[in-house]
């Protein structure tokens, strides 16, 4: 532990990183009884503290710190870690390594606003809820080349490490950011590219500007200015968090050789485009539309057609329109400002606003029923003026596409009747298609900007992406985001058997190895492997006939009975129908099937497509340029339309699927994290209404459990985690037997431990002697004089 004089260097920062020394000392020695302090289950609150009265049976009986005298199961009482790990910085270096022991150690250092802890290979941060001082400039500085256990933890401790790796190792480095929706993933993705553009970055604008030929900003400004814009058009308000990007990315920061800043680009995944034409009651839209109808610039308000009410488009106006935390005309201001600082051209900038416009004018098209006829017309042309005119089309064109589309049939193209319900699916449907290739052209053009054509050596990417989520109502979104965690969380898994088997080996220590990366495989296999769940789902969609119900039947055919993972749902009285149960390392999910077939096909009025294809706007034309019938799910990633377009090639007539296109992507995602080395970063929310300092225990742990901090732990049970150097052991613990280390006698540490181990009553098979570290496992506490000084050490619990 640092001195508070070494902790200056953080200036007002110090006091929110670590405690200080003071604090550090009265805790040590605070009154303890290793064999009575205890924490205990609590139906209200998960567990609380207590002392142990009295065992018996198979039964304990605890008093709380509360005074209440309970009487539990005997496994429903965990040991207390001594007061010298309070607020511990590395939670695997406690005694016991239980969850109340993790929760309250979180609990108590987020209560002092000590946002950042370790937990073995992760960092866990909980999201404060308020400004803190710990990201100024000074604190950027003090981190720098500081290795993991030489400073507090922190996002920049982590950032610091994979950029002292990528130049020792010549490895590039990943760092995965995941968390519930408002647990802080993409401000902590902020501050990883503030850092690198603090410490890595030329520093010479000018001839920044000149090598990469642009004038817009030196390329930290740009890496930085690219948020703004994609906040405006992928992030919202969700239920649980005001500005939830409703999309993953992986933003590489690419370096030369001499560690320097030279480009960077990024690869999104998994827009939601089901929410710009749909929302729930408590939720918003993606932020663009609200900040153009903010009127902070009426120019855009008389270009656009529009007005400056949001109620008067149903597209937009579903849910809420206005949130407590955003200033909408603030935040156009910044998203207008990055579309000059990435280079964007004016006609470009231009586009992108009429685009926009015309989304939202679709929702207002009225159409009505023939008379005596199935037939939609059009009830009025106003609405359709204003988008054709943004669009570059002719009106009565548009709506002609709309009302009798042309297909084809055989050799030859027939004209097609549509009912009212059907123009209306189809213009939902085009709206989406026309936001999501705009922000993944968007995208796109980002990179292009960010490609200063530098020469590359190493990258470090940051993943930005959701973690687990379990709703009342579960549908495709969420099965996808799941699946990602899943993976994700195998790779984690194996990683840390890697490393384990590695320092294993290293201290020449006998350990039967498990792969823990293969818990996971049974439930990623029932999803994605041939006949999986996504397998039955694209299959089905290329069936005219086929329904939710022929869909649920093949699915309970193939898999009810035969998967544990794979479970018939228990009906919930108030709860929204469930189709099928899975279980995921991170829970039991119920998932809802309706209209996922037309989901994952999304299909697109071509007749329309070819009028976008001609459109007099060059935006427009030019996104769907590319645009063929196999291709009605272009885009995702950096490739674009052009990429999906060769992948729906490759399956000959075949279109792809919103779901074959996920898994294209995570899949070129996993190959990337695979061939890096990787840190992981899991955020917290800590309570539901966003109230600083606040901890509810039930919320925190099932984000444990679902984030892996829990699996990790319990993976550091299975083996021997706690470790530590014969010289520091022989001095420690030598009081336990001084008499088989006679003073004044020279004695190897390793053979004064083995001597000092051999003479007491411990379970001998609970440790091992590696090359250069005692391994300790299995809490031998009660069984052996080492009990009484558990105080000092640091002996494993069996998971």
């Amino acid at each position: 532990m640092s001195s508070d004089a070494e902790m200056s260097v953080f200036g007002e920062a110090a006091s929110y990183l670590r405690r200080p020394e003071r604090e550090r000392i009265e805790a040590q020695n605070r009154p303890f009884d290793a064999k009575t302090a205890v924490f205990v289950v609590d139906p209200k609150e998960l567990f609380v503290k207590g002392s142990l009265q009295s065992k018996d049976g198979g039964k304990a009986t605890v008093k709380t710190d509360a005074g209440q005298v309970v009487t539990v199961k005997d496994d429903e009482v965990f040991p207390m870690n001594p007061p010298k790990f309070d607020k511990i910085e590395d939670m695997a270096m406690m005694t016991h390594l239980n969850e109340a022991s993790v929760l309250f150690n979180l609990k108590e250092r987020y209560a002092a606003w000590m946002i950042y802890t370790y937990s073995g290979l992760f960092c866990v941060t909980v999201n404060p809820y308020k400004w803190l001082p710990v990201y100024n400039q000074e604190v950027v500085v003090a981190y720098r080349g500081k290795k993991r256990q030489e400073a507090p933890p922190h996002i920049f401790s982590i950032s610091d490490n994979a950029y002292q790796s990528m130049l020792t190792d010549r490895e590039n480095q990943s760092i995965l950011i995941t968390g519930e929706s408002g647990a802080g993933k993409t401000v902590n993705t902020k501050r990883v590219i503030q850092y690198f553009a603090t410490i890595a970055g030329s520093g010479d604008r000018k001839k920044d500007a000149a090598a990469s030929g642009k004038l817009h900003g030196n390329l930290e400004d740009q890496i930085i200015s690219a948020n703004p814009l994609l906040e405006a058009f992928g992030n919202a308000k969700t239920v649980r968090n005001d500005n939830s990007s409703r999309f993953g990315k992986f933003i590489r920061i690419h370096f030369g050789t001499t560690g320097k800043l030279s480009s960077a680009d990024i690869e999104t995944y998994l827009l939601e485009k089901s929410r710009v034409t749909f929302q729930l009651a408590a939720e918003r839209s993606y932020h663009i539309f609200y900040q153009i109808m903010s009127n902070k610039k009426p120019e855009l308000i008389e270009t656009l057609l529009i007005t400056t009410n949001p109620f008067d488009y149903p597209f937009v106006s579903q849910g809420e329109i206005s949130v407590a935390s955003i200033d909408d005309s603030e935040e156009l201001m910044a998203t207008d400002s990055a579309i000059d600082i990435l280079g964007f051209t004016g006609e470009e900038r231009i586009g992108i606003y009429k685009l926009t416009g015309a989304v939202v004018h679709y929702g207002n098209m009225k159409f009505k029923q023939k008379q005596r006829e199935e037939q939609a017309e059009p009830d009025g042309t106003e609405v359709a003026d204003k988008a054709a005119y943004l669009m570059g089309l002719n009106s009565a064109d548009l709506l002609k596409a709309l009302c009798y589309p042309r297909v084809k049939v055989g050799n030859e193209y027939v004209t097609k009747g549509q009912t009212v319900q059907q123009v209306y699916n189809s213009i939902g449907a085009l709206a989406k298609s026309v936001y999501e290739k705009m922000f993944m052209w968007m995208v796109l053009r980002i990179n292009q900007m960010l490609d200063t054509k530098q020469p590359r050596q190493f990258f470090i990417g940051v993943l930005d992406i959701a973690g687990f989520e379990i709703f009342d109502y579960n549908s495709l979104e969420q099965l996808c985001i799941n699946f990602t965690n899943e993976k994700l969380q195998q790779f984690f898994n194996h990683h840390m058997f890697v490393l384990e088997q590695e320092e294993y080996k290293k201290e020449g220590i006998e350990w039967e190895f498990i792969d823990f990366g293969m818990d996971l495989a049974a439930c990623i296999e029932l999803i994605e492997k041939p006949m999986g769940i996504f397998s039955i789902l694209e299959e089905e969609c290329m069936f005219p006939k086929a329904s939710d119900t022929t869909f649920k039947n093949k699915l309970y055919d193939q898999h009810l009975g035969k998967s544990n993972n794979f479970q018939k749902p228990k009906p919930i009285k108030g709860k929204a129908e469930a189709h099928f149960s899975l279980v995921h390392y991170a829970g039991t999910v119920d998932y809802s099937i309706t209209g996922w077939l037309d989901k994952n096909k999304d299909p697109l009025n071509e007749t329309v497509v070819q009028l976008y294809q001609k459109a007099g706007l060059k935006l427009l034309a030019f996104l769907y340029s590319t645009y063929s019938s196999s291709d009605d799910n272009a885009g995702g990633g950096r490739g674009g339309a052009g990429t999906a377009k060769k992948a729906a090639k490759k399956k000959g007539s075949s279109f792809q699927t919103v779901s074959a296109l996920f898994r294209e992507n995570l899949g070129k995602l996993m190959t990337n994290l695979k061939s890096t080395h990787p840190h992981f970063v899991r955020c917290l929310i800590p309570n539901e209404t966003k109230t600083p300092g606040i901890m509810e225990h039930h919320l925190v742990i099932h984000q444990l459990r679902c984030n892996g901090v829990l699996e990790g732990i319990r993976i550091c049970r299975k083996g021997f985690p706690s470790r530590i150097l014969y010289g520091d052991f022989k001095q420690r613990y030598k009081i336990l037997n001084a008499s088989v280390i006679p003073e004044g006698q020279f004695i190897d540490n390793k053979k004064a431990a083995e001597k000092l181990l051999g003479s007491i009553d411990v379970d001998h098979t609970q440790y091992k002697f590696g090359h250069t570290k005692f391994d300790k496992s299995e809490d031998t506490a009660g069984k052996a004089k080492l009990a009484e000084v558990s105080v000092s050490c640091t002996i494993k619990q069996h998971g």
